[in-house]
């Protein structure tokens, strides 16, 4: 039986409408794929991410910084509150095999700080872009959702395997 790929989808809580379009895009691929998508589940990105899975029938979870599911958006299938505040995007990057990073401010700065801590692969669309000195770190950016999408699966599953 071949692994499940759990695909982390961070960004800022507010989000515009083109970047809600670029994650409710990312969303639908995810799920199209059989992947299970990993959030914050709450508003934004996380929003609009999980309610593009859910279009696709896939699997959402959403990992709240509350300790009650009724801060939790309406598109998540399961609704995990830790009470960790915004420690809980330790928690979003550990159980992630890779992540998206979508727009985003600090928070998502700190999940693909941390998921590079962690080894994992980070995927970025329209978010940040880090480089110390003249080296760049190993978030790969993407220029489409579908593009997105198709690095982190490659990305993912030759993690999964090594």
């Amino acid at each position: 039986m071949k692994p499940v790929l759990y695909i982390g989808v961070v960004g800022a809580g507010e989000c515009t409408e083109k970047e809600a379009s670029l994650a409710g895009e990312v969303g639908f691929e995810i799920a199209k794929r059989g992947a299970v998508l990993i959030c914050g589940g709450r508003g934004g990105v996380m929003e609009a991410s999980a309610k593009g899975a859910r279009r696709a029938d896939g699997i959402v979870i959403g990992i709240l910084p509350g300790r009650s599911r009724s801060e939790s958006n309406p598109f998540l299938t399961i609704a995990l509150p830790t009470g960790l505040g915004d420690a809980r995007n330790a928690v979003i990057t550990c159980a992630a095999d890779v992540l998206i990073a979508i727009s985003g401010g600090y928070g998502t700065l700190s999940e693909i700080g941390l998921a590079l801590k962690m080894g994992k692969p980070v995927v970025g669309l329209s978010t940040w872009e880090m480089k110390r000195g003249m080296q760049e770190f190993a978030v790969r950016q993407a220029h489409s959702p579908m593009e997105a999408v198709e690095t982190a699966f490659l990305l993912g599953q030759s993690k999964q395997m090594g």
